[in-house]
């Protein structure tokens, strides 16, 4: 069960919750992200998307009702914004991104190959790549979701030292279930595992697999 997808995310209000049938593991819906969004609807702007942004191939881009694109954000597609949400001055999305209603990508924030729920919030100078956050989830200012190894081989991950499970992955960040909140200036090592309602305090590695309802600090 811990690895499931459902102990990670409540599904049930997220419009795109489809990517994650018949995947095991949440981690990969993140292999099957780039063909699933071209199923989708794409070219669709209909939120308020200043004549000072940068939409790159626009075509690709759906962009929901309610939400602003402020001047300076840079988009580029295949990827699909939802409603209400607020891409700041600055943000830097670089495609294959799907997210759900009511989130904010912020200022100095870069996005990819990733999926983010319902009223999450990557709000100031954060990296989010091949990751999945949960609905609610906030990354305090500086969070960074590294995704690649050191060495560059293929990450595998851990429920602890004797359970192993290799994704054959090059590239995996982390997966932040609902709820979750990461302190300012934290780096998630690649491969992390975080449950649900997770508090972290400021400026801490985190690695590994973190259960549900923690609260970790320095």
């Amino acid at each position: 069960m811990v690895m499931q997808t459902a102990y990670f995310f409540d599904l049930a209000s997220f419009q795109y919750r489809e990517i994650f049938d018949s995947t095991p593991y949440p981690w990969l819906a993140l292999l099957k992200l780039e063909n699933y969004i071209k199923t989708l609807p794409l070219g669709l702007h209909k939120g308020v998307i200043s004549s000072l942004a940068y939409l790159i191939h626009p075509e690709l881009i759906s962009i929901g009702e309610g939400t602003i694109v402020e001047p300076g954000a840079y988009i580029q597609g295949p990827c699909v914004i939802g409603k209400n949400c607020t891409i700041r001055h600055g943000a830097y999305i670089r495609g294959n991104v799907i997210t759900g209603d009511h989130c904010v990508i912020g200022h100095a924030s870069e996005i990819k190959q990733t999926i983010l729920m319902n009223n999450t919030h990557a709000g100031h100078f954060a990296y989010v790549g091949d990751s999945i956050l949960g609905s609610d989830v906030n990354l305090g200012a500086g969070v960074k979701c590294a995704n690649l190894r050191l060495d560059g081989k293929t990450i595998d991950l851990y429920i602890d030292h004797q359970q192993r499970i290799p994704t054959e992955m090059r590239k995996l960040g982390a997966i932040i279930g609902d709820q979750t909140q990461l302190g300012c200036n934290s780096v998630t090592n690649p491969g992390s595992l975080i449950g649900q309602a997770v508090k972290c305090t400021p400026c801490l590695n985190i690695g590994g697999f973190i259960p549900s309802n923690s609260f970790i600090k320095s």
